[in-house]
């Protein structure tokens, strides 16, 4: 009878908990259910209150294509966010690894110099660093989109968990290689490298959403429908007046966010792994 009544016990805490958490979750679930389902409403249904559409529409999407080369502008985010996350996690892989097991003299010292990047606001540097590509001949080019990323300010972040990952790992491990004859390299990407999976897939998540919703800088760099990235894009769905076209804003909207989310959801062990490292110790 007691085991009874305590299963009926967790059964009734577990219910309430689940029910909690549904409710807390409505906040945060809500507007990507409003985003989705609007977008396929008439445009005089949208601010409506209710929640399905009374006429489903999906002649949004295919006007989304017709009003500007979204399928390009689509593929610019995506080949710049991949480059960059490659790029960023192959730097941020080899700077953390050297900040956490080379002993070399100011090590600590650049390391905190390299972690003030974190300070400094982007908009700060966007005036030099335009010049800088415009003297280059660089402007309305997907360079500066791809170069600053990887070199810049957005990969300390990253190479501050990866240093941390690094950090915790056993001495032991680098004492067996070395015995077995690996050198600094061998061990690096032999030993190292692939046990730090977890942190470079939360480095992966960061950089990747970092330069998927990138706004200030395409709109600085870019100057031509064809080479604009999709946050850029989503600004030009307006009318004649420059009023905005909800229902294809919100269609556009719903095709940028949906594969980030879905990605996310099917990364988020990895995401939650990756950040648990960072703390460690160090």
């Amino acid at each position: 009878m007691s085991r009874d009544v305590k299963k009926r016990g967790v059964t009734k805490r577990s219910v309430a908990l689940y029910g909690l958490l549904c409710l807390l979750c409505v906040p945060f679930v809500f507007p990507t259910w409003w985003m989705v389902t609007s977008s396929m409403k008439p445009i005089s249904e949208i601010f409506s209150l209710s929640l399905l559409p009374a006429e489903w529409t999906f002649s949004t999407y295919e006007q989304v294509f017709r009003m500007q080369p979204f399928g390009q502008q689509y593929w610019n985010s995506l080949y710049i966010a991949v480059i960059v996350t490659v790029g960023t996690m192959a730097v941020a892989a080899m700077a953390g690894y050297a900040f956490a097991r080379i002993r070399f003299p100011g090590q600590n010292a650049l390391f905190v110099v390299v972690l003030t990047g974190l300070l400094i606001p982007s908009e700060v540097t966007i005036v030099p660093l335009f010049q800088l590509f415009q003297s280059l001949g660089m402007t309305n080019t997907h360079w500066p989109l791809i170069i600053v990323p990887i070199f810049g300010a957005p990969c300390v972040l990253a190479i501050f968990i990866m240093r941390q990952f690094f950090i915790a790992l056993p001495p032991e491990l680098e004492e067996a290689a070395r015995m077995d004859g690996l050198g600094r390299a061998g061990i690096f990407y032999r030993i190292a490298l692939p046990l730090s999976k977890p942190a470079l897939g939360a480095v992966a998540i960061f950089t990747f959403l970092h330069s998927w919703n990138l706004y200030l800088e395409p709109i600085v760099y870019l100057s031509t429908p064809d080479m604009f990235t999709l946050p850029q894009a989503l600004t030009q769905f307006v009318d004649i007046y420059g009023g905005p076209m909800w229902n294809l804003q919100l269609a556009a909207a719903t095709m940028t966010a949906v594969p980030i989310l879905v990605v996310f959801v099917l990364a988020q062990r990895q995401f939650i792994e990756g950040l648990a490292h960072t703390g460690v110790k160090g």
